[in-house]
């Protein structure tokens, strides 16, 4: 069982962060490379060549482990979601009787670039809305397997939802699209490093993440897998080092018909990144050390008194099956005004998200049932 681990990072004590699907505190460790790694660049005489592929391949190495890919030439690197869909629509071609199924309130980085390929092949979107029920994981579930059909060509879709934590059956979904021959793009950014994902269960056809939340990474790095699909796509982009030999820098005027292997094309220029990388590496080797079972567990158990507390006020909160434990939303009774709780929480320096007429709550691994208890004692002021 996973201790709070609080002393890890340096989060001012008098706060309360329950934000984190917002942007993760950072790891003491992890700042602590970023600042050995800026201080490299003053003698830059020391880089070697070995440091333009060596941490990046350790980097995917790491991420291929955490997703259960045996393969780390399937990982690629990448500066956002945005960037990494976009690899995925630019080898997606659409009839206009085709089909891309998306679910409502999704994350616009896993949308605009749908409507675009939707756009440019005069295909269709059917966006799958959450419904208004109190069963309302399951009847969403339900209504995105209904939708898939022989027309549909794509799938995308998060593993959890970023604003309430619904968690989507990917299992079901994965069965239904291999039925009618669709891919399943899947985006991970609220669930990889804190929910348990394995590419093997699911068999995704692309799974994108930004690092900077749940992966605990620094800002504008994140990590994508590509399958077979892929294999012979088109990047968005054209750069060196994503070519056959490029570690032959002598050679490099040697122009190269050929890319990488696998997922080797679609890595962000620069991705060598002398400063995101290393801290990157270091925040992934921590997750992994601490195992994303055990944090997610952990995450359950500060939660789960105040959860029922929430309940019996009348705010509606998933049952436990149907969400993940490290991202959850709070709906609001009608006798719970949003902007008097908003100002309780600004008072306490309670740090949540708020989603229309709901609270989106996401702890980690420094969090405590004392941060809930907390939270629950602005719910109860009067």
């Amino acid at each position: 069982m996973l201790n709070n681990q609080a002393h890890l990072f340096d989060l001012p004590k008098d706060i309360c962060y329950l934000n984190g699907a917002y942007m993760s505190p950072q790891l003491k460790s992890v700042t602590a490379v970023g600042q050995e790694a800026v201080l490299k660049k003053v003698r830059p005489h020391e880089t070697r060549l070995e440091d333009f592929f060596e941490p990046v391949e350790q980097l995917k190495a790491r991420f291929a482990k955490l997703i259960g890919v045996e393969q780390q030439k399937r990982i690629a690197l990448i500066p956002s979601v945005s960037y990494g869909i976009a690899n995925v629509t630019r080898n997606i071609h659409l009839s206009d009787t085709d089909e891309i199924v998306l679910v409502g309130e999704q994350f616009p980085s896993n949308y605009y670039a749908w409507e675009r390929l939707a756009k440019r092949c005069e295909a269709s979107i059917q966006i799958v809305s959450p419904p208004a029920t109190i069963d309302r994981t399951n009847a969403w579930n339900e209504a995105i397997l209904e939708a898939i059909n022989e027309d549909t060509k794509v799938v995308s879709i998060a593993h959890v939802h970023w604003a309430d934590g619904t968690l989507f059956d990917l299992k079901a979904i994965r069965e239904k699209t291999s039925a009618v021959g669709a891919l399943l793009i899947i985006d991970g950014t609220q669930s990889v490093g804190a929910l348990s994902f394995s590419v093997q269960e699911f068999e995704v056809d692309a799974l994108i993440c930004a690092g900077y939340k749940w992966l605990l990474g620094p800002y504008s790095i994140g990590l994508a897998y590509y399958g077979d699909y892929f294999d012979d796509g088109e990047p968005i982009e054209e750069n060196w080092i994503n070519r056959h030999n490029s570690q032959d820098f002598r050679a490099l005027v040697n122009y190269e018909e050929c890319y990488r292997p696998f997922a080797g094309r679609y890595s962000v220029g620069e991705q060598s990144n002398f400063l995101l990388v290393p801290m990157m590496n270091r925040a992934l080797e921590q997750v992994l050390n601490w195992g994303v079972e055990n944090i997610q567990s952990y995450c359950k158990s500060i939660a789960v008194d105040v959860v029922q507390q929430l309940r019996e006020m009348g705010c509606q909160i998933e049952n436990e099956d149907q969400r993940c434990g490290h991202l959850f939303g709070i709906r609001l009774p009608d006798h719970i005004d949003l902007e008097v709780l908003k100002a309780r929480f600004q008072k306490e320096q309670i740090f949540v998200s708020l989603r229309g007429n709901s609270i989106r709550i996401s702890p980690n691994v420094y969090n405590e049932a004392t941060d809930f208890e907390r939270l629950m004692h602005c719910f109860r002021a009067e």
